[in-house]
């Protein structure tokens, strides 16, 4: 049997295919539409986005006091930032976008353990090796 390398690796052009298939059929599920939806609305929000600038400054003030080794500073600017991270996961939008981007995640984790356990039902994956098919299970 003929081994490749990753660089070498050569993937069937159909099976490109089908993946981008894949991809397409999950952008038209409802958390997709409904996370395409809330994203444009948060960037549209004034108020949601001051609220990310503030955080973004908060984050980036923190950097610099740790340099300067300040940890009461570092503390209290955490303490702030978790307050203004607060307010904004206390928008239902926001806290809707952030379910939706879990919901998004544990659905792509879920066509992937579909395609791993298929997979796995298929070949021997630990050994690297095809069952017999006269075998049965």
């Amino acid at each position: 049997m003929e081994e490749y390398t990753n660089t070498e690796l050569i993937v069937r052009e159909d099976i490109l295919a089908k993946a981008k298939e894949l991809a397409e059929l999950l952008t038209t599920s409802n958390e997709v539409q409904f996370y395409q939806k809330a994203e444009k609305q948060i960037s549209a929000n004034p108020d949601i986005q001051t609220l990310i600038s503030a955080i973004k400054k908060k984050q980036k003030e923190i950097v610099a006091f740790e340099k300067f080794q300040n940890s009461k500073m570092v503390e209290k600017i955490e303490n702030e930032i978790e307050s203004l991270q607060d307010e904004l996961d206390g928008i239902p939008i926001v806290s809707e976008f952030k379910q939706t981007q879990a919901d998004i995640n544990y659905l792509l984790q879920l066509v992937m353990s579909v395609i791993r356990d298929t997979i796995s039902d298929k070949i021997n994956v630990e050994a690297g090796s095809a069952e017999s098919p006269s075998s049965c299970d």
